[in-house]
């Protein structure tokens, strides 16, 4: 084994095993933190990797984190948390301690934090940390959702990562000096350019039952201020019942129907039949109501998926981003398309802006398509020893309902 590799396992392995040594942490680590500001950068921040998630050193990160799971499994893993209320900074009980020696478990948190039961700043950047690595809102309390993915037992853990290794395996040959990845249960999309990750976007996908496919392609084009052509699926499970309760939503949509002998009336279509999937369901330009948003990023598939904007960029602050019905919808796009067509000549952020704000329809054809890929990874970890989880939203791991996930529907998570 490689120097490189020894010194990424003893890191997975001595972040991992704190739990033997919380009892010596010295006294004033099991005090409050009263005289401290609660909002320490320092404390607070959460390290991003600059790793590709598609990489070899992933892949070798992952594989060390398998043995590292499994030596931690076999000295009991961890215990369930129960806690019966949400917990924050200020926070006094005995659940608080119970969190500490979770979070010192999966080296969260610092065993010098000590065993107190306040739960002080401390405890909040371990917390952050956690959710961080489980691709939740890093907010540093406990809620439902926090709780539900603290109490992952360390046996769907590890067969995460074994699951997840055979498809980095996969990935881990030559992708190009710069492509794209969309990582689905992450809802995520990364940039890579010479090795490193340049530029990280959240995204919403597929829903579980309308599932973004898994693909691999180029990115020819960028399409700016598009106009929407709504799929036969959507009018079908979505048009026509949104008309039969909201008539005028095609009309305060900018929705046109066209037909054989052109434009057609929302009135005289039948709602109450099939009658709309025999027409063409059109919307116009503009980047505030145009389910595209400003830009559509085009891509082959015998799928009809693409990426491209959203005028509903809410969702990109939530932690459950399964929204659309295959596409894939790109935070802070401009960045984005930005990067794709950065080697396109004519084609700087300055033409970008003024092209979106012309609102003419533009396509920007990108000198080297950039290859794109659409994977399906739930586990992996980084050269730091961080390890990261996603919850299985399709099942293709195999374990059963993604646990986090199925708190969704519930409002207070």
């Amino acid at each position: 084994m490689s120097n490189f590799s020894l010194t990424r396992r003893e890191t997975v392995l001595a972040l991992l095993s704190g739990a033997a040594t919380a009892a010596t942490a010295p006294a004033w680590a099991q005090q409050a933190e009263w005289r401290q500001s609660y909002d320490s950068g320092a404390r607070n921040a959460v390290a991003r990797s600059s790793t590709p998630t598609l990489s070899p050193e992933t892949l070798q990160a992952t594989e060390q984190a398998i043995v590292a799971y499994r030596e931690l499994a076999a000295r009991g893993g961890w215990a369930p948390i129960q806690l019966s209320d949400k917990l924050g900074v200020g926070t006094r009980g005995p659940g608080v301690v119970a969190l500490r020696q979770r979070l010192i478990i999966t080296g969260d948190l610092d065993p010098a934090a000590g065993t107190s039961n306040i739960y002080d700043s401390y405890v909040e950047s371990g917390v952050r940390r956690f959710q961080s690595r489980v691709g939740l809102s890093t907010t540093g309390a406990i809620n439902r959702a926090t709780l539900t993915a603290l109490n992952v037992p360390i046996e769907r853990r590890i067969r995460q990562l074994e699951t997840n290794v055979v498809r980095l395996r996969t990935w881990s040959g030559n992708l190009g000096n710069r492509y794209v990845v969309a990582n689905i249960p992450a809802a995520s999309v990364e940039t890579v350019e010479n090795g490193h990750v340049a530029t990280r976007h959240a995204a919403g996908v597929g829903k579980a039952d309308r599932q973004s496919p898994l693909l691999q392609t180029k990115i020819p084009e960028v399409n700016f201020n598009p106009t929407w052509t709504v799929p036969a699926s959507i009018i079908r499970k979505d048009l026509i019942p949104k008309m039969r309760k909201e008539p005028s939503y095609l009309t305060e949509n900018k929705i046109r129907i066209i037909g054989p002998a052109g434009e057609i009336a929302p009135e005289r279509v039948n709602w109450n039949s099939d009658e709309a999937t025999r027409y063409t369901f059109r919307q116009d330009p503009g980047g505030e109501f145009n389910s595209l948003g400003f830009v559509r990023i085009n891509i082959p598939s015998p799928h009809g998926v693409y990426m491209h904007d959203t005028p509903a960029k809410g969702i990109f602050g939530d932690d459950f981003r399964f929204v659309s019905s295959g596409c894939i919808r790109v935070q802070n796009v401009r960045d984005y398309i930005a990067w794709l067509l950065k080697e396109t000549p004519g084609w700087d952020r300055a033409k970008i802006d003024e092209v979106i704000q012309s609102g003419e329809r533009i396509n920007a054809r990108i000198s080297n398509p950039v290859p794109c890929y659409w994977v399906y990874v739930t586990a992996w970890a980084t050269p730091d020893g961080g390890v990261q989880f996603r919850d299985d939203i399709y099942n293709k791991d195999g374990l059963g309902p993604a646990p986090v996930a199925a708190l969704q529907e519930d409002q207070n998570i």
